[in-house]
């Protein structure tokens, strides 16, 4: 396991977030009794509510990493170097459902608190769950962005959770 992480407080994340969510992507990964999912996920944010630093992901009910989160109490968003950008797609366009995906991507599971996350990471952000939330039609005040989002009506789940811990290389 590679040590070179160091601790830093939510306030020097110097990322830009419109980059490394929008752009870069990301994983969310979780843990379900002894197994691990992940995928690749380009919408979120960090922020503060309820005064707590806080991460937001969304996650579409057909993800079966959605499953993961839902079942645990805490997750972990990872954050790579864009020599990963091959591995990322794979890891957003398999399903764990199919295929060993994780095994294949040919990144390390490594936990910290039980939570697992990739050793080959520049940043990873951990999270404990507080609040989580369907999307529906009467949530949407621009109805456009369902016509242009959600053709399927597969609508998002957008999960609110407290920041516990960010480590960077």
């Amino acid at each position: 396991m590679n040590t070179n992480f160091i601790e830093i407080t939510p306030h020097d994340i110097e990322k830009n977030t419109f980059t490394a969510i929008g752009k870069d992507c990301f994983l969310i990964t979780a843990k379900k009794d002894d197994n691990v999912n992940t995928m690749t996920a380009a919408w979120g944010g960090f922020g503060v509510m309820w005064n707590k630093n806080v991460a937001y992901i969304v996650i579409r009910p057909q993800r079966y990493t959605k499953e993961f989160v839902d079942f645990s109490d805490c997750f972990s968003l990872s954050f790579f170097d864009k020599e990963f950008k091959d591995k990322l797609s794979y890891l957003g366009t398999v399903s764990g459902r199919d295929e060993d995906k994780i095994s294949k991507s040919e990144l390390t599971t490594v936990y910290e608190n039980n939570i697992p996350y990739f050793d080959e990471a520049n940043m990873v952000v951990f999270c404990r769950k507080l609040f989580a939330s369907e999307y529906t039609d009467d949530n949407f005040i621009d109805k456009e962005l369902i016509t242009k989002n959600y053709p399927n009506k597969d609508y998002h789940t957008l999960y609110i959770a407290e920041i516990t811990k960010v480590l960077k290389r």
